[in-house]
């Protein structure tokens, strides 16, 4: 494994996630990344159909809508930040640039978002 900046990104990757699933992502991302059926998901859905809310901290109050346009943008960038390719991970500059410049406007609610369409290359790409 060589060690550079991208271990860093991938670093901010999973404890993005941490926070905002109240635990530590191990068995969500060997799920995303293996496309297998999660064994905590009540519905077994694999990892790419399960509802963005159900990686939420289901200890605190579920976010409203004006909050849940900026949880979705920071899944977005977790998950960019923790692609499998070192190379197609943003920088910490262009991570750093898209917290303070997006926030999404949600065309549907947190509970019909699927974690594997925040996995989509068309949402937080890199440049550069």
């Amino acid at each position: 494994m060589e060690v550079n900046e991208k271990c860093d990104v991938y670093s901010f990757g999973v404890v993005t996630l941490e926070l905002i699933m109240g635990r530590h992502p191990g068995d969500l991302l060997s799920s995303l990344s293996s496309a297998s059926l999660l064994p905590s998901s009540s519905s077994a859905l694999p990892a790419h159909q399960m509802p963005m809310e159900d990686i939420l901290d289901q200890r605190i109050s579920p976010p409203t809508y004006q909050e849940a346009g900026e949880v979705v943008s920071l899944v977005q960038i977790a998950f960019a930040c923790l692609n499998s390719s070192p190379p197609s991970r943003p920088t910490m500059k262009q991570v750093s640039q898209h917290l303070s410049t997006q926030r999404l406007h949600l065309s549907k609610s947190v509970h019909m978002i699927t974690c594997g369409e925040l996995l989509a290359p068309d949402g937080f790409t890199t440049r550069g």
